[in-house]
């Protein structure tokens, strides 16, 4: 990129989420259909630089160092259209944006995506806006990147309005000392993306009843967070994602996420936790890969066994993380 008053760069995490976003009451605001909750992943992220110029006549994406594809680049295109109605401008951008996780498999990549170019976009503007409205506008671009914006354990509010639909957080990075060791089972890029199956949440007969009872959860989940309850909080994580995965797959048309070797993860996690006393367990977003949520004196040998099951897992790790962030300019 070349050097520019109207650049900037920053920095957003990927989140798990503990109380599931899946489904929308608005499909252009992204308005969900529940609250959800999650907590950011201090060593997944995502580093966008973005520059705006009068002199460009269209936007252009970068991921990875490679021109994105047409998907991407229209998704990311459609953002910016949101952005420039908010900034009031009619500049176009080069964006350019690097993962350190793999995207696409259901790890949260286009939350921290959305979030790090919401962020770095209105950076590079020169507009300063409070963390609330940078969380709504994130959410316009993904849902879950609501939740990247704001730092550590955080509840996104499913609102009734653009501007009341935001993420805030509840609890610092440092309020408990949770460690996210995730299973690797695929590095292929999803089929069926995380928007799609939005589309379709409210096709099956069990969407209704997980939404319902959603609130709960979320209470349940947030207190167990405030009150470092693991026992507590173990069972309804679990709870809560499989009742994510059983309406995918009773949507129409349904979807399956999981792999054998997912199910294999999912019932390692909870043999490791009734036997051998392991604080641990499992949560999967869209996608085949097992988030396994532990205490972080016992992430060491929840990744040892996991590796155990079979030769083709791989692992990642990582604590509570911040929120997202302008960063200095490579190079500057």
């Amino acid at each position: 990129m070349s050097n520019s008053d109207n650049i900037a760069s920053a920095r957003a995490h990927s989140n798990i989420a503990f109380i599931k976003y899946w489904g929308n009451r608005d499909h252009k605001l992204r308005l969900p259909a529940n609250s959800s909750l999650s907590m950011n992943l201090a060593d997944l992220h995502t580093t966008t630089t973005v520059e705006w110029s009068y002199a460009l006549q269209v936007d252009s994406l970068t991921i990875n160092g490679a021109p994105a594809g047409d998907i991407p680049l229209a998704r990311v295109r459609r953002h910016l259209d949101a952005l420039r109605h908010r900034l009031n401008t009619d500049w176009h951008a080069r964006v350019e944006s690097r993962n350190n996780f793999p995207i696409g498999t259901g790890i949260a990549s286009s939350a921290s995506a959305f979030a790090a170019l919401t962020v770095a976009a209105v950076a590079a503007y020169g507009a300063e806006f409070e963390e609330r409205e940078l969380s709504t506008l994130a959410r316009l671009g993904s849902g879950s990147a609501a939740r990247s914006i704001p730092a550590g354990f955080v509840e996104w509010r499913a609102g009734d309005s653009h501007e009341s639909s935001y993420a805030e957080t509840f609890a610092h990075s440092n309020h408990w000392d949770l460690v996210d060791v995730i299973a690797i089972v695929s590095r292929d890029h999803k089929r069926v993306g995380s928007s799609a199956g939005h589309q379709t949440a409210d096709t099956g007969s069990l969407q209704r009843g997980r939404v319902e009872c959603a609130s709960g959860r979320l209470r349940d989940v947030k207190a167990a967070i405030k009150a470092r309850d693991f026992e507590r909080f173990a069972p309804i994580v679990e709870e809560d994602s499989n009742l994510m995965h059983a309406v995918m797959m009773t949507s129409k048309p349904p979807l399956f996420y999981w792999q054998p070797l997912s199910l294999a993860i999912m019932d390692s996690v909870r043999r490791m936790r009734e036997q051998d006393a392991l604080q641990v367990c499992y949560t999967l977003d869209a996608g085949p890969n097992v988030h396994c949520i532990c205490l972080a004196a016992d992430a060491l040998a929840v990744a040892t066994r996991l590796q155990a099951i079979s030769p083709k897992i791989d692992i990642m790790r990582s604590g509570v993380g911040g929120g997202g962030v302008v960063i200095p300019l490579a190079g500057a």
